[in-house]
């Protein structure tokens, strides 16, 4: 049996082990993986792990060895797996290993936007408090988080886990799903439509997969229902806004502030409107990256190929 690895520098650059996998059959592994050369690194491959490498419906019909494709995340928008079902070929995801590493970066974002820790820190290092005149200065309005309403759009395992941080900062929760179920509603957390919490919250934070339902989302139209100098985190897809709405809304004041670790296209292009935004920061797709999220990563992906060697595939999308 032979497992080749796609792209695995970025989720494993050497400080954890495939020593797991190489135990259990031929381990290949690819740091990256050109889209010219995706036919030809899988080979004969009976197991193909992927985490940001497209299999396309030409790859996974090119490659009749396959047996198992592994997405080595938890989005698989990458998979043609209708292709790969048709092939009776099984994908296999990695869920919720990332849940407090990604609830974490949203807070990040969100206390640095409220408090602008490292813009006042820049501003002491570089002189700013030693020729001051008073005591304390400011150089951007602060504000509390208790008592701001924080929309959640997409009310799954990391949704739910950013809601119930959020309650304890003190904030009132609107949170929205595709399945609307009001009566799952508690005293801290109100279930709504989503019309409801785009015009009601103060911050909303994306946490939806990237289907053809939901790419572009956030446009111009429902940026419109949106409070005026509302603030927006996405850490779920890029392709769920339309960046140059996003830009569009920055400039005009619409939003006060937009964070993102995702987008379009990763790496970005360099026209990419977003890298040239007011009131914008961007950190490049790390909210997973944290050693431990990856650590479980790594976990699940070896128990998803043992369980498919016994014959009992487990994580299973398609």
């Amino acid at each position: 049996m032979k497992i080749v690895v796609l792209d695995g520098y970025v989720a494993n650059p050497g400080d954890l082990s495939w020593e797991p996998l190489s135990d259990i059959a031929e381990l290949v592994i690819y740091d990256r993986t050109a889209p010219q050369d995706v036919i030809s690194n899988i080979g004969d491959a009976d197991i193909v792990v992927t985490n940001k490498v497209v299999l396309s419906r030409e790859v996974i019909e090119a490659c009749p060895s396959i047996g198992l494709i592994c997405e080595l995340a938890t989005g698989f928008n990458n998979i043609d797996i209708n292709a790969a079902k048709e092939r009776n070929i099984p994908v296999c995801n990695v869920p919720s290993y990332s849940t407090s590493s990604v609830a974490q970066l949203v807070f990040a974002f969100l206390l640095e936007i409220a408090e602008r820790v490292v813009s006042h820190s820049d501003a002491v290092q570089s002189g700013d408090w030693t020729q001051c005149k008073d005591f304390s200065f400011r150089k951007h309005p602060l504000f509390e988080l208790e008592g701001k309403t924080l929309g959640v759009l997409g009310y799954g395992t990391i949704g739910k886990q950013v809601a119930n941080i959020a309650v304890s900062f003190g904030m009132k929760v609107l949170a929205s799903s595709r399945t609307y179920k009001p009566e799952l509603s508690t005293d801290q957390i109100k279930i709504v439509s989503q019309e409801e919490l785009l015009s009601q919250s103060d911050i909303i934070t994306l946490h939806i997969p990237q289907t053809p339902e939901s790419v572009g989302l956030i446009n111009k139209d429902t940026l419109a229902q949106m409070k005026d100098g509302a603030i927006l985190i996405n850490t779920a897809r890029g392709g769920i806004v339309v960046e140059q709405d996003i830009y569009d809304a920055l400039v005009s004041g619409k939003l006060y502030w937009y964070a993102t670790d995702v987008l379009s296209t990763e790496p970005p292009k360099a026209d990419n409107p977003l890298l040239k935004a007011p009131s914008c920061f961007i950190t490049p797709h790390i909210a997973w990256m944290t050693t431990e999220a990856r650590t479980r990563l790594l976990n699940t992906l070896f128990e998803n190929i043992k369980a498919f060697i016994s014959g009992a595939p487990i994580n299973v999308v398609n």
